[in-house]
């Protein structure tokens, strides 16, 4: 909402019509229909040891899924990919599929252009869930135990059903009024229309056996021990819950510079996008995904020029190669090789962003001495979120700032896991948080019921 202090510093709401508002907020990539779907699903090879599944980090039967796309059979595709990626709705909408599964496909080598695998698991997902009717799995027989998950975003999620599809009984915690994590806070609003976050999660939790307990936060209100004396298992997905601060002279300069996951979780809380005040010239700090979720956002509720400054080159950016030409259609001007080094001022309002040309001398990244300023009245900084350890206290070892697990999720404590951008080594990517709550699933399982891996049980799942 516009406030007196964003008026006076060139922040203002409402600057487009309303119908440039549902324009631009509307969804980036609108479904296939239905002939789309079969003419791209017949481009499929159905590659024996496809490729396409070793390049998924949940590891979906690509050429499975496609073939029944193929055969009209959208509960078949369905299931074949929720069964392994209980998110896959989501994960179609904002997954790189271009550097993942649509990288590996066969059909690069012959024509340079891959089976649109992204958009046929959305088509098949969505066809699904708009008419689901008898539940796609079905809960194992109740096993009398108990498990706490610790965040409801994509790994506390996958973790919860793999849960409860096992019999166990979950109670999942999360701090914020819904579900979802950064599915429901942390991306851009044109990439998840018409509230499909929250659709996704009812699905989810449709399964039962799983109890939602929002806004309840580990340290404030509950603690690890107070789990670990109540539950049989705990799985631990906190995310990255701080933010790293740019560290330069004026950054404390009130709504005018803020975090960009703020920025955007605002944007995708607000009940229309006039609510949201922007700028007219908008700096954006940072190379990654969320950078461009914020860039391209500011350009669509109105600012007239938005800039992403990244101090390195475009190889070393770690938004995709599409993501920044989406930025870049969309009016966004990319500088690289720049770092900021000051908010400059005039009267105590933003006036600009002071920037230090950078270089890479002997493998090491300097300035050069050249420095020169570009007009901003709002700054986004997007450099990077961080654990925060402090809540689960000191028990839990940590590498590189993360939680440190083996393959399957298991911490230094006994009966934690944890998964998600939390845990070390990772690529932050929604699929494979989504992978990690399943494994975690799956090994939990194990250690409560004895069993070696491979006498695991069958799942139950309807025949598709």
């Amino acid at each position: 909402m516009e406030t007196p202090a964003t008026r006076s510093c060139g922040l203002r709401a409402g600057r487009l019509s309303e119908a440039d508002y549902a324009r631009n907020f509307s969804d980036a990539h609108p479904l296939l229909t239905r002939a789309q779907a079969m003419i791209e699903a017949e481009r499929c090879y159905y590659c024996y040891d496809a490729p396409c599944i070793a390049a998924c980090p949940t590891g979906i039967d690509v050429p499975s899924f496609i073939q029944r796309i193929a055969q009209d059979n959208l509960r078949g595709a369905a299931r074949a990919i929720l069964e392994a990626n209980p998110l896959g709705g989501m994960c179609a909408r904002v997954c790189p599929t271009e550097v993942l599964c649509e990288e590996a496909c066969v059909r690069n080598a012959s024509e340079a252009k891959p089976v649109e695998i992204g958009a046929l698991q959305r088509f098949a997902v969505d066809g699904y869930l708009a008419e689901p009717g008898e539940p796609l799995f079905r809960r194992a027989a109740d096993t009398g135990r108990r498990i706490a998950v610790v965040g409801g975003g994509p790994a506390g999620l996958a973790c919860a059903h793999g849960l409860a599809r096992r019999g166990h009984a979950v109670v999942l915690f999360d701090a914020r009024a819904k579900l979802g994590g950064l599915n429901e806070y942390g991306i851009a609003a044109y990439k998840a229309a018409d509230a499909f976050a929250q659709a996704e999660v009812r699905w989810l939790l449709s399964i039962g056996g799983i109890e939602a307990r929002s806004q309840q936060m580990l340290g404030r209100d509950f603690t690890l021990q107070s789990l670990l004396d109540e539950y049989d298992a705990v799985f631990l997905g906190l995310g990255l819950a701080g933010t790293n601060a740019l560290g330069v002279d004026g950054e404390a300069t009130g709504e005018a510079v803020r975090d960009a996951v703020d920025f955007i979780a605002q944007l995708r809380q607000a009940e229309r996008p006039a609510e949201v005040p922007i700028g007219r010239r908008v700096v954006v700090i940072g190379g990654g995904m969320t950078a461009v979720d914020a860039a391209v956002q500011s350009r669509l509720l109105g600012a007239e020029e938005v800039t992403m400054v990244y101090r390195r080159g475009p190889d070393t950016m770690t938004a995709s190669l599409a993501e920044r030409h989406w930025a870049q259609t969309h009016g966004v001007t990319i500088r690289y090789w720049s770092a900021p080094t000051a908010v400059a001022q005039e009267d105590g309002e933003v006036a600009g962003v002071r920037l230090a040309a950078t270089a890479l001398v002997d493998g090491r990244l300097v300035t050069t001495g050249e420095e020169h300023t570009i007009e901003a009245d709002m700054v986004l900084k997007a450099i990077g979120q961080t654990y925060l350890p402090e809540p689960t206290g000191a028990a839990i070892a940590l590498k590189g700032g993360r939680i440190l697990t083996d393959a399957n999720g298991r911490t230094s404590l006994a009966r934690v896991w944890a998964g998600g951008d939390c845990r070390y080594g990772g690529r932050d990517l929604t699929v494979e948080a989504v992978e990690h709550g399943k494994r975690s699933a799956v090994d939990i399982d194990f250690a409560l019921s004895g069993q070696e891996p491979d006498a695991a049980p069958e799942l139950e799942a309807a025949h598709g």
